[in-house]
């Protein structure tokens, strides 16, 4: 009889090849394990070891499989566990569950890991070139106008700065721009209250550059000390550091969206709206070479190629800065640059 035999539990019964269901009990008979309909009919059967029995995940339904391809389903889990133990399978499900999930786990994971490492350090250099190459010039712009907005909202404020000391400031920096391969066309000099930034100066990609009044104020009267380091910007600009940097940061968020998923819509204000503050930093490297830019434009231009390295010395002395920060980046150390740039001077009136 359909009666006979023990529950083990109750679910439904999907057909071979079909979505439908049908309430039914799962029950061990005879030595078999059959699903009984609620009417009483057998709708499948098996003996234990044709039958698969899907491992315990959390709450997730068991499925019972039968051979000829209908299906089983309780979310009664400790029943079926229960029926596995008295089986002498319940070693052999931990086992199963350890082998399905902690190795697969760790194995993606280290593999997410060090796919994430290949491109970091040997595609994702060669991507940012490729990027900076195609790059129309509309992009830099539409950047650098939401950046600057977003600084000016949050960061920066009005300048106070006198106009004759302003307009000084002006006067030698067209002379400087004109000497760039962009011309003074290319730039353009905004002067702020530093604010939460002070005494500072950095270019955003398109060519704005921004100049704060306690950067004026620790200058003091020595105008070309600013106009070194404004040199030293448009070095940043025509060596394209800033857009390097918006685009690296690009490719590292993306990097974190493959490992660690979607990390929210904030991103796109950071990489776009906040672009001009990665310009606050760069590498030793792109440093250096900004230096060197100063130096060349200012010698151009019929000003003391040394003067910012006088800057750096001021920030030595009045800013205690002699260690592995200045106010521009956090290497290379501010007495190494301003030994490297007198050096660079010595070569180049040899």
């Amino acid at each position: 009889m359909a009666s006979d035999g023990t529950t083990i539990a109750s679910g439904e019964w999907h057909p071979p090849g079909s979505s439908r269901s049908v309430p039914a009990s799962l029950v061990e008979r005879a030595g078999h394990l059959v699903v009984d309909g609620e009417s009483g009919g057998e709708l499948a059967g098996g003996n234990l070891h044709s039958i698969e029995i899907s491992s315990r995940v959390g709450r997730i339904p068991r499925r019972v499989t039968f051979p000829d391809g209908s299906l089983f389903e309780t979310a009664d889990n400790d029943a079926v566990d229960r029926f596995l133990a008295g089986k002498g399978r319940a070693s052999e499900g931990a086992i199963h569950r350890l082998e399905r999930f902690h190795p697969r786990l760790i194995a993606f994971v280290a593999a997410a890991i060090l796919l994430g490492a290949l491109i970091y350090r040997s595609a994702l250099p060669l991507l940012v070139e490729v990027a900076i190459a195609v790059t129309p010039p509309a992009v830099p712009q539409i950047m650098s106008a939401s950046a600057l907005e977003t600084m000016d909202r949050t960061l920066l404020d009005q300048s106070k700065l006198d106009e004759a000391r302003r307009n000084r400031i002006v006067e030698g920096f067209r002379r400087v721009a004109s000497q760039s391969a962009r011309g003074e066309a290319g730039y353009m000099l905004h002067f702020r209250g530093g604010g939460a930034l002070g005494p500072n100066a950095f270019a955003l990609p398109d060519g704005t550059l921004i100049l704060t009044d306690e950067l004026v104020e620790l200058a003091g009267e020595d105008t070309e000390m600013i106009l070194g380091v404004l040199a030293h910007e448009i070095g940043h600009v025509a060596h394209k550091h800033s857009l390097r940097q918006i685009y690296r940061a690009a490719g590292i968020t993306a990097l974190l969206m493959l490992v660690a998923g979607d990390i929210g819509s904030g991103a796109e204000d950071v990489l776009v709206q906040g672009g001009g503050l990665l310009a606050l930093s760069y590498s030793r490297s792109a440093e250096a070479e900004a230096d060197r830019h100063s130096v060349e434009l200012m010698m151009k231009a019929g000003f003391d190629p040394a003067a910012i390295a006088r800057f750096f010395e001021l920030l030595e002395t009045k800013l205690d800065d002699k260690g592995g920060t200045s106010i521009f980046s956090t290497h290379p150390s501010t007495p190494e640059r301003r030994k490297a740039i007198l050096d660079w001077i010595g070569h180049e009136r040899k």
